[in-house]
């Protein structure tokens, strides 16, 4: 399931990036067994309540909704059924999606905006008007008292009432508004987008921050407000760039309208380039490697590259990349699982979600 309205030109206007569209992905049939595995696997793991891990673990019980209908079920499948239930039963009056005192549930509203609009925009609008709202409200701006200025302009956290954003929670924040039918030009967009870009270690006019001018490599970071990265610091002091939050800045950017002529787009995809891998996710290894996955073919599907070219100028067709590394991880029962539970995914239901999400994304891409 892809946000039909996030439309770039990558492939033609990007020509070291994206060539001819010719035989591209994985064997279909293999494509299409891994789906079914992966899904019928998640069946199994989902709660009578239809919930997945926890009753209260609706950013989870969202991401493994949206993953069966990635990989084909309709939203009258039971399992389907039961998770839209779950995530809609869970909207509180204040418009979040969560339970009441959930610590997570910006995230967790953004997810669940996310698969209920690709569920059925106009069964679910109520909830996901108030959503939308509720995520807006979250947002660091003028109405807080932080100006343009301020580094946490534009951010969100986890959930309301302060914290420090992340790159990770307005990159889903930027997805679920335009699933929600936002712009790319809307106010709240564009705002998050001076966030996204003091994220990243490019030194511009976007970012004049002491750590990306350290850095300067084009990569993205966590948090530029606690000048946090998971990935570590530099011997110089910078903020290291990593894999799964450069596929996030790459994916908001698109998002928010920007195209391969934009300095920051350039820069994103050259330091992807020169570390691209399926192996890890660059700069912390197995660790978060099934968000990566996810977010390395979201990233790469939005922004329409066909095929990447690496640093030592090898194009890789990283659909079928993606896809024969995921067929590989993939257990004799269908699920994923990665033995660094870091950031849960030693979970699989989480893990098998964002692989199920990221083989969405290996389809090959069809002629206009």
């Amino acid at each position: 399931m892809k946000l039909a309205h996030v439309m770039t030109a990558f492939a033609l206007a990007a020509p070291s990036f994206a060539v001819a569209q010719e035989r591209l992905g994985p064997d279909p049939a293999a494509l299409a067994a891994a789906r079914e595995k992966g899904a019928a696997f998640l069946k199994t793991t989902q709660a009578e309540d239809g919930s997945w891990s926890s009753p209260d673990a609706i950013g989870i019980t969202a991401l493994a909704t949206q993953a069966l209908m990635s990989a084909g079920l309709p939203q009258d499948d039971p399992a389907v059924a039961a998770g839209l239930a779950k995530i809609a039963g869970a909207a509180q009056e204040d418009g979040r999606i969560s339970t009441p005192n959930s610590r997570i549930s910006g995230y967790e509203t953004s997810v669940a905006v996310v698969v209920l609009s690709e569920a059925d925009a106009e069964k679910y609008a109520p909830i996901v008007k108030k959503a939308e709202a509720f995520l807006r409200g979250m947002q660091f701006d003028e109405e807080d008292g932080v100006e343009s200025g301020d580094v946490a302009y534009g951010g969100v956290a986890y959930g309301p009432g302060g914290g420090r954003p992340d790159l990770s929670n307005t990159a889903y924040l930027i997805e679920a508004l335009r699933a929600a039918g936002a712009g790319e030009d809307d106010p709240a967009i564009q705002k998050a987008l001076t966030f996204v870009s003091r994220c990243q270690n490019l030194e511009s006019e976007y970012n004049r921050s002491e750590t990306a001018a350290a850095v300067n490599d084009g990569g993205f970071f966590y948090n530029p407000v606690a000048e946090v990265s998971a990935a570590g610091r530099t011997p110089q002091g910078g903020l290291r760039s990593y894999g799964s939050m450069t596929y996030a800045g790459l994916k908001s950017m698109v998002y928010a309208g920007l195209d391969q002529d934009d300095p920051r787009v350039r820069a994103a995809l050259d330091w992807i380039g020169k570390n691209y891998t399926v192996q890890q996710n660059p700069g912390m290894g197995d660790a978060g490697l099934y968000y990566y996955y996810q977010l390395f073919g979201k990233a790469l599907d939005a922004a329409d590259v066909a095929r990447l070219t690496d640093e030592s100028g090898a194009a890789h067709d990283w659909r079928g990349d993606l896809a024969e590394r995921l067929f590989a991880l993939q257990k004799p029962n269908g699920s994923w699982v990665n033995d660094n539970e870091r950031w849960m995914e030693g979970d699989p239901s989480l893990a098998t979600a964002f692989a199920l999400l990221a083989l969405d994304d290996c389809d090959p891409p069809t002629a206009e």
